[in-house]
């Protein structure tokens, strides 16, 4: 952090919230779980409205979240910011007409699923999981919204609000970690 950035005081509060666990869900893996912070009502607050202040005045129209933790703090953002919530989902668990994008793991593969109808030409995204591994998914999921030619605009994870609260522009030309 810069002598000229302020560092918000919630940060400091959510951090402590959030609990290690070493080799989960496999040796090596230092897992971040951020169920210990759920269960702490400000904390969790103080972290929706972090996203929500950073995003409010973006012209977002797309709040996506990866399936599982992105919904929970997907939703709420979308909810705050007056956008449409997608679910992007593990497969087989969306009825109707799907696309999808398979992506490596640290520990196998996978694929994300979307609903066609879910994202417009021109939608403006903003991707939302908790953390991020080996970018796999991540990467998978700005796959996804970019077969709409979406346009995305951040792209935040829990973690990553506690280390600086700084996130890059982030367009469909220019994916992360791949």
């Amino acid at each position: 952090m810069s002598e000229n950035e302020v560092k918000d005081p919630r940060i400091d509060g959510i951090k402590t919230k959030i609990r290690v666990v070493p080799d989960f869900p496999k040796k090596g893996i230092m897992f971040q779980d951020i169920t210990t912070l759920l269960l702490d009502p400000k904390a969790f607050k103080d972290t929706i409205d972090l996203f929500v202040e950073r995003y409010r005045d973006m012209n977002i129209s797309v709040v996506a979240g990866i399936e599982a933790r992105g919904f929970i703090f997907g939703s709420p953002i979308a909810l705050a910011i007056g956008a449409k919530f997608v679910p992007l989902r593990k497969p087989k668990k969306l009825p109707g007409q799907i696309i999808f994008e398979e992506y490596e793991l640290e520990y196998g593969s996978d694929r994300l699923e979307m609903h066609v109808e879910a994202v417009d030409s021109g939608d403006r995204a903003l991707v939302v999981d908790d953390l991020i591994a080996t970018g796999g998914t991540l990467c998978a999921a700005m796959n996804l919204l970019s077969k709409f030619f979406s346009f995305f605009n951040n792209i935040s994870l829990v973690p990553k609000l506690l280390l600086s609260f700084k996130w890059l522009p982030i367009d469909s030309n220019h994916l992360p970690l791949q």
